[in-house]
């Protein structure tokens, strides 16, 4: 968190006027933020406002204000709706995908949306020639991967060819990673794209101010109405505590992932809580690579030794559910029923480590502040360490700041001479195929691009993941997935902790505000009073 800490009286109140970086500055304390400036507090600072180069739901909660994508989910669902594409077509082999585009929309630099425009935008992330190219690096490129040529026949046709049918490609293209960045302002900014973020969106980008906060003011020509708000602040508050006070105190609106244990602190009428269950799993990444984990048995002995219905029921205080496996329940169609979690228990956790001849092995454990979907993680990691250590392990906790974190992790646990033996990880997504193809596959190791940074191989996982994602018939993809299942569950190279309901609380002055299955913060309807 900033050392600077702002509240509503030293907001002020400005009459028919937007909120300004002069303003926020100068402003006098009259006790109140102004009606229609929206202060939400954030888990962490973002670490790009680009939407090819951002991988954490905590900067996608920002960056689905300022962009739009051809397609976008529709409201309480995971299914895709039109956006800046209103219609398209797809052919009978599944290979090509034809847009027709929304016309008349702009940029918020004034510049012209068009077909041109998401040419640009895709031969920027998948295309090595283009010269704009060097402006990622691009982590979930992989979602438009299958693409082997773009092409926009005509200013308001967009067709994408692929080299083979691949059943995720219309909910990628709803994603954050799949939304549209002004042409002009990549050329403008190049690498530092990030921190100068153009799109199409219902807000645009004002300032952003390292460490403090993010400002977006309303676009008024948005394509989809006016926005309900004027202005909206996002405030990155890393520590929990100083989060939860700040929203008791009036210097937020809208507090995301409020902590368990601080749930009973907001009551109405002054305060609502919204809820939303979404496709989450909270996990610890296990060195399969080096050190203990390399046996299987000592990574199921870990399994056994957590006891992790006492960490949903105690430490996050029914807001989870044990997860028994690498698909969250969330994603129904594919997930597995018959899979059941580890059970707790350490005397089996015991026998498997000495039979591994593990006993009293010391383990490092990487533990983060806060982050995207990451529920109580000190807690949640010390609980951890205690039960591991019930059974005979060492187990020494290091802790970093989220966007340290990510920076240790994703490069892989046994990385550059650096032996990390687990980290705690959350993901959030939009499809059964992100999550295992993304970091259970052994082409996704950290030095092949991707996020499996505990260096897990399995060959069958690697090839039922590569069938479902090319099977057009969702039958199909549900019984491969639910076979990886039962292989991963298997082989542990995570011990499986806990799906999550997201929650957040907001003030009685917030109206519309509801919470989405994709994680995402959308704000355009939200009004304040």
């Amino acid at each position: 968190m900033s050392a600077t800490s702002f509240t509503r009286r030293q907001f002020g109140l400005i009459s028919g006027a937007l909120l300004t970086t002069t303003a926020l500055a100068s402003m006098p304390a009259l006790g109140a933020t102004p009606p229609g400036v929206l202060v939400v507090g954030q888990i962490a600072e973002p670490k790009s406002l680009d939407p090819a180069a951002d991988t954490a739901a905590n900067d996608f909660r920002i960056l689905v204000n300022l962009y739009d994508g051809l397609l976008r989910y529709k409201h309480g669902t995971l299914e895709v709706e039109p956006a800046l594409a209103e219609s398209w077509d797809i052919s009978a082999d599944g290979k090509e995908y034809t847009f027709h585009l929304r016309k008349g929309v702009k940029f918020h630099d004034g510049t012209d949306f068009d077909a041109a425009a998401v040419k640009f935008n895709f031969d920027r992330m998948l295309d090595d020639k283009s010269p704009y190219h060097d402006t990622g690096p691009f982590p979930l490129s992989f979602f438009f991967s299958s693409i082997v040529k773009t092409e926009a026949p005509d200013a308001h046709t967009v067709k994408f060819t692929l080299k083979e049918p691949y059943a995720p490609f219309m909910s990628n293209l709803a994603s954050p990673t799949g939304m549209i960045v002004s042409p002009t302002a990549i050329k403008k900014y190049k690498k530092d794209i990030g921190r100068n973020p153009v799109g199409t969106g219902a807000y645009k980008f004002k300032e952003w101010k390292s460490n403090e906060r993010v400002t977006v003011e309303a676009f008024d020509g948005y394509w989809d109405g006016k926005p309900g708000l004027k202005a909206v602040l996002f405030r990155p508050i890393t520590d929990a505590n100083t989060r939860v006070a700040e929203m008791l105190s009036g210097g937020i609106d809208i507090m995301v992932e409020v902590p368990p244990n601080s749930l009973s602190q907001f009551k109405p009428p002054k305060f609502n809580i919204v809820e939303a269950s979404g496709p989450h799993l909270w996990f610890l990444i296990l060195n399969c690579k080096d050190g203990p984990f390399k046996d299987k048995r000592v990574r199921q002995a870990a399994n056994y030794a957590i006891n992790k219905e006492a960490i949903c029921k105690d430490v996050l205080e029914g807001t989870a559910v044990v997860a028994a496996g690498p698909t969250p329940p969330a994603f129904n169609w594919a997930y597995n029923h018959d899979l059941k979690p580890y059970p707790y228990d350490p005397e089996k956790a015991k026998a498997l480590l000495k039979e591994a001849g593990a006993e009293g092995a010391e383990l490092t454990f990487y533990v983060t502040q806060g982050g995207s979907g990451m529920l109580d993680p000190v807690p949640m990691g010390t609980a951890i360490q205690a039960d591991l250590e019930a059974v005979g392990l060492k187990v020494k906790i290091e802790t970093f700041e989220w966007n340290t974190f990510l920076g240790k992790v994703n490069p892989g646990l046994d990385n550059k001479g650096t032996h990390v033996d687990m980290a705690e990880m959350a993901w959030m997504t939009n499809d059964p195929d992100t999550l295992p193809f993304l970091a259970l596959r052994t082409g996704a190791w950290p030095d092949k691009g991707g996020f499996n940074s505990g260096y897990y191989s399995n060959p069958e996982v690697d090839k039922l993941l590569a069938e479902a994602r090319t099977s057009t018939d969702q039958a199909k993809r549900a019984e491969l997935y639910k076979k990886m299942q039962v292989i991963v569950h298997d082989d542990a190279p995570w011990v499986f902790v806990a799906n999550w309901k997201q929650n957040a609380v907001a003030d009685d002055l917030v109206h519309n505000f509801s919470l989405e299955p994709s994680f995402l913060l959308e704000l355009q309807k939200v009004t304040k009073t």
